[in-house]
């Protein structure tokens, strides 16, 4: 990787599909759930990952093991390729890690690209849904129908807004973001679950979800309980006497 690169790909297999799904760090954590689930309960090919010369770099870990924090693989059989994102791209570095992405779709002839992005926006309870905004192309080829109802108005910034830009321009492939409301801090299981419902549909596959429900039951026990907890600390006692953090994220 040239040192006046930002970011670079540095692949590590030959991709074979025309369809890169991607799934960022994002507030809710819900694109990059989905993706990652995907790629881990589906066979899978790891066929690259984006590495960044002047961003801090950050080591994901399972059981001891390291594995790169921007990976992408392959779903076998499936004609589709995978981003899984850990690193959080601040907008001020999207162009260039976008410059990398789309020269690597170029490459190896992506034809559509599709984002799975949890966005914190304000929303009704009866409005946890999947919305989309996407190419004219992308809408055409995929959004036959009223699967996915466009999202109303607002702005798409940092790595999505770059995507979605060249595209309109024609200097990227056709795309479309699918978008639903997260919950921020995360990781938002429920969100994660409606983009990976989507993901389903639109390309037909398949994947046993009830690992990711388990775990957003478990998650959803957890906070209730938290929540019943400081319920108890602050009737017998303000908080405020007491040296506890002030963001409770922590706690």
């Amino acid at each position: 990787m040239a040192a006046s690169d930002p970011f670079d790909v540095e692949s590590t297999g030959e991709p074979t599909g025309e369809t890169l799904i991607v799934g960022l760090s994002h507030l809710g954590m819900a694109g990059m759930t989905a993706a990652d689930y995907l790629v881990r309960h589906l066979e899978s090919t790891t066929v690259g990952h984006v590495a960044p010369s002047d961003l801090p770099a950050i080591a994901p870990f399972e059981e001891g093991v390291p594995r790169h924090h921007s990976r992408l693989y392959e779903l076998d059989g499936t004609g589709l390729q995978v981003l899984v994102g850990e690193l959080f791209i601040p907008v001020p570095a999207a162009r260039s890690y976008a410059d990398a992405l789309l020269a690597w779709t170029e490459e190896h002839g992506i034809g559509e690209i599709a984002v799975l992005h949890g966005v914190p926006f304000p929303h009704g309870p009866d409005e946890h849904d999947v919305f989309h905004v996407a190419t004219d192309g992308y809408r055409e080829r995929r959004l036959g129908g009223e699967r996915f109802q466009p999202l109303t108005g607002g702005v798409l910034d940092g790595v999505v807004g770059e995507i979605l830009t060249r595209s309109l321009d024609h200097h990227a492939p056709d795309a479309g973001v699918f978008i639903t409301p997260t919950h921020p801090p995360g990781p938002d299981i429920d969100a994660a679950l409606r983009l990976l419902d989507a993901i389903e549909t639109l390309y037909g596959i398949a994947v046993d979800e009830s690992e990711l429900r388990e775990l957003g039951e478990q998650l959803k026990q957890y906070y209730e309980q938290l929540v019943e907890r400081l319920t108890a600390v602050e009737g017998e006692e303000a908080l405020g006497s007491h040296d506890y953090p002030e963001d409770r994220m922590y706690m």
